[in-house]
């Protein structure tokens, strides 16, 4: 982006120029996906986190480039951040007996002939 380190906090006309997204359109933006909230610094100048500028990439990405609407794009990074916050599933145990096993891809074989 500019020589800044990259973990450096970044300003809208800094993230306008290296994005190409006009300030107000970013500002809006922050209207409507609530997770992109930069620091406010006194009389209201916005400072972006690196996180803040890979969130605006993304919605860059949904919405000029994979066709999303803001709200389908606004639902898609909150399905995202649901899906990333969900604990890992446990792995089921084995089945210790291999009849049931069998019993249960019958079974599952049956349901699907059932749904074709």
């Amino acid at each position: 982006m500019t020589d800044k380190a990259p973990d450096a906090f970044r300003t809208i006309g800094e993230v306008s120029k290296a994005l190409s997204i006009q300030p107000h359109v970013l500002r809006y933006w922050e209207e409507q996906f609530p997770m992109l909230r930069p620091v406010k610094r006194a009389g209201g100048r916005r400072l972006y986190r690196p996180e803040d500028v890979e969130l605006l990439v993304t919605i860059d990405r949904l919405v000029h480039r994979e066709g999303f609407t803001l709200r389908g794009a606004k639902k898609w990074l909150q399905s995202r951040d649901k899906v990333e916050l969900a604990p890992e599933p446990v792995a089921p145990e084995p089945a210790g007996d291999p009849q049931l096993l069998a019993d249960l891809i019958a079974l599952r074989a049956q349901l699907a002939d059932a749904l074709a």
